[in-house]
């Protein structure tokens, strides 16, 4: 065989070689805009979450600028989605007072919810010593003498959606549930032992 006809053959197989490359490049991408258009049609709707109750075990200020607080929270999500299920592959919730995080974070079990399926956590979130500004200390004691305080319970983390064998990638979900907690008012709350339960059914705020 001659050097030429060598040399012929060489450029048959590149040739070959990109013609392969291209038809499995042409194919992925096809496969990938069919997988995001589906998706896009689906239009993945945000979960909701709602705030039942928060069970008030301890939550006072000991001198000169630390916080005491230990609380179960108790918080329900649930999927609107007909044909999309949502992971949650990372959930901290903690509570914060005047913008300032208060609490400890807490994190929520990795969890999958499958289409209009309600999820409810239950956690405790607390902190022993915590620091807080002056102001805010001063805020708190002022709050409880009035017999009313806002609580903000807050859920940060990460969630993929589902659309049949399609898992997206990762999503920041954030979570805001603004509660105003009614100390020493009657009937606002139910003794629980040394504790008071407050039952509140509020809509979060949102943000994925």
């Amino acid at each position: 065989m001659t050097a030429k006809e060598c040399g012929h053959h060489d450029e048959e197989r590149r040739q070959l070689v990109r013609r392969t490359l291209i038809v499995v490049g042409s194919f992925t991408i096809l496969i990938l805009f069919i997988i995001l258009l589906i998706f896009l049609i689906l239009r993945p709707t945000k979960p909701t979450f709602v705030l039942q109750d928060i069970t008030v075990y301890a939550f006072n200020v000991s001198a000169p600028n630390f916080l005491i607080s230990n609380l179960q929270i108790t918080l329900t999500t649930r999927n609107p989605n007909d044909r999309i299920g949502i992971y949650y592959d990372r959930l901290d919730i903690y509570a914060s007072y005047r913008t300032q995080q208060v609490t400890l974070t807490t994190m929520l079990p990795t969890t999958y919810q499958g289409h209009k399926d309600i999820v409810t956590w239950s956690p405790f979130v607390y902190g022993n010593m915590v620091p807080i500004a002056p102001y805010l200390s001063e805020s708190l004691m002022q709050d409880q003498m009035a017999g009313t305080m806002l609580l903000n319970i807050r859920v940060d983390g990460r969630v993929r959606w589902k659309v049949g064998t399609f898992i997206s990638g990762k999503y920041r979900l954030y979570v805001n549930c603004p509660a105003y907690i009614n100390f020493g008012k009657p009937n606002s709350g139910i003794a629980v032992g040394p504790a008071m339960k407050y039952q509140l059914v509020l809509q979060c705020h949102v943000d994925v």
